[in-house]
């Protein structure tokens, strides 16, 4: 097996290398002391990372996480063309400080949110959300464990997302909600079910929730073995039962209850709505070859069917999440 790096990943690797060895090291100090300064409310942007981002955008090292694709590239979202294997090396130099990634536009949660709307947000949700996340302005989190089930786990999960006519209701507890303390944090993508009547790994689908949606209360941050990460945001998150307007984020509401495709590894299928079935066209090994636009982003699993209330039981109003 040949292991020899292409000319290309020798590219990447060293202008990150590079770009580290300028911008990142030298500034190690200066982001700690930027952070020391915030004080007990560290959750702040700090500005070294603020005025490299604008360097690295300039020197065209900028979401180079997202690897290139045909059917859902244009001129306007796009990554740097990377294959995953070519990301690979730079994400290896931009580990060595913890908090460079962020320079590159290619830290998570957002990098995983971002290949989310990538290929599955409408057009509306691509301007509204994935724009302002690929030119590094705002920031995302990602929702799924909760306190009182095992996690790991997802078929475990209880929050509830129930269609009542143009609106979603969702009520639920989510904790170690990664991004959520950014002040720059939009949008989250929440993990729920929406048909617990379904076999196991097709209870659940995602939906988009602005954090700012009347209902939603960050309780605090979490620590790890005691300690709170400066400029980490892991926070518990209460999700009061709360109706969300549909029709505010979507041209057409639609609940997907069944997706199979052979991009997760399974055989393309048939999409059954709330109001309408719509039938993918589909290539000769199965791969979708048209976008589809939908709103709850189907999630795959495996396990058994989760028989307890939605609505987490032995977690209070006034639960802290201790």
């Amino acid at each position: 097996m040949d292991f020899s790096l292409s000319a290309r990943q020798v590219e990447y690797r060293d202008r990150v290398r590079t770009f580290m060895a300028k911008h990142i090291f030298p500034n190690e100090h200066t982001f700690h002391e930027q952070l020391d300064a915030f004080g007990a409310n560290r959750w702040q942007v700090v500005p070294i990372v603020e005025d490299l981002k604008k360097i690295a955008h300039k020197e065209g090292l900028w979401n180079l996480f997202l690897p290139p694709n045909k059917d859902h590239d244009t001129p306007e979202y796009h990554g740097a063309g990377l294959t995953n294997l070519e990301y690979a090396l730079c994400s290896e130099e931009m580990g060595r400080v913890h908090w460079a990634s962020e320079v590159f536009n290619c830290s998570a949660p957002d990098t995983g949110n971002m290949e989310v709307f990538h290929r599955y947000g409408t057009a509306k949700q691509k301007e509204q959300w994935l724009k302002p996340l690929m030119r590094g302005e705002i920031r995302s989190a990602f929702l799924m464990t909760e306190p009182a089930v095992a996690s790991s786990d997802a078929t475990n999960i209880e929050t509830e997302i129930t269609r009542d006519g143009d609106h979603y209701v969702i009520n639920g507890v989510k904790w170690w909600s990664s991004g959520v303390g950014d002040p720059r944090c939009k949008i989250t993508i929440l993990m729920g079910k929406t048909d617990k009547s379904a076999v196991a790994h097709k209870q659940q689908s995602m939906i988009l929730v602005p954090l700012n949606t009347p209902g939603v209360k960050v309780k605090r941050m979490l620590p790890v073995f005691g300690w709170l990460a400066k400029g980490k945001s892991l926070r518990g998150t209460k999700w009061d039962v709360f109706s969300y307007t549909a029709e505010r984020k979507l041209e057409v509401a639609r609940r997907i209850h069944g997706i199979v495709t052979s991009e997760y590894g399974l055989p393309a299928g048939r999409l059954v709505f709330d109001d309408l079935t719509f039938t993918l066209h589909t290539g000769k090994n199965g791969d979708i070859n048209q976008p589809v636009e939908w709103y709850l982003f189907p999630y795959f699993l495996t396990g058994q069917p989760d028989s307890t209330p939605g609505n987490a039981p032995g977690v209070s109003e006034d639960d802290d999440f201790a």
